[in-house]
């Protein structure tokens, strides 16, 4: 049994693919900038209705169809490729910082600056931040390494607080496997200080078997 994949575009859908990323980049990238404004603003009441105002009319304009809990985007690759809404890497999303990730000689380092939007205690992240971060490094370690799994165990320890609005150093590796378990490891630090751990993480994922992955995932097609 292979792994489910979706479908490859044809030269055509992937030009198409590629617009429409572009186009969704762009947004995502203005969504995010709205969204820092509106954490840091101390604008007036009436300002305040009035940018209200406007963002319905602009979220008016997203009609058409929209897709189902299940249904993969179009513009995304998955698994093992760009996911354009993901809270954590997607260039897509209002929500992430996003994570840029590029692999290293053990497993995939990421870069990001979290915002004021991504705020726990004063000035410094979210805990929970934090945890989505190494989630994602470590389970998109364990697909880079051939065993992509889902989350079953994560545990951290929160050594120092991270600071916002300063970039960051995330790393994801693989250390081992039992049958269908993945082990991981993570961590977060600055890019100023890169041997300081942050924040530290373990985590077991497991891979689905093929029926399991077809429940979870029914838009995924089997590769032939």
């Amino acid at each position: 049994m292979h792994v489910p994949l979706t479908e490859p575009p044809t030269a055509a859908g992937a030009e198409r693919l590629e617009h429409q990323q572009a186009a969704v980049t762009r947004l995502g990238y203005e969504l995010r900038a709205l969204v820092e404004a509106t954490v840091r603003t101390a604008a007036s009441p009436d300002t305040l209705h009035r940018v209200a105002d406007a963002v319905r009319h602009a979220t008016g304009q997203l009609t058409g169809r929209r897709r189902a809990r299940t249904e993969i985007p179009e513009v995304d690759v998955f698994p093992g490729g760009p996911r354009m809404y993901s809270p954590v890497v997607g260039a897509g999303s209002p929500l992430a910082p996003p994570v840029r990730i590029t692999p290293t000689d053990d497993g995939l380092v990421g870069h990001c600056t979290p915002g004021i939007a991504h705020e726990g205690p004063p000035g410094y992240g979210h805990g929970g931040m934090s945890a989505m971060l190494l989630d994602e490094l470590m389970g998109q370690a364990c697909t880079a390494a051939g065993t992509p799994g889902l989350t079953v165990s994560l545990q951290l320890r929160y050594h120092q607080p991270i600071p916002l609005e300063t970039p960051l150093r995330i790393l994801g590796r693989v250390t081992g496997t039992d049958k269908r378990k993945i082990f991981a490891a993570g961590t977060i630090s600055t890019d100023a200080d890169p041997s300081t751990d942050l924040v530290t993480a373990e985590a077991v994922f497991i891979t689905p078997d093929p029926d399991r992955a077809r429940a979870l995932f029914p838009g995924l097609k089997e590769e032939a």
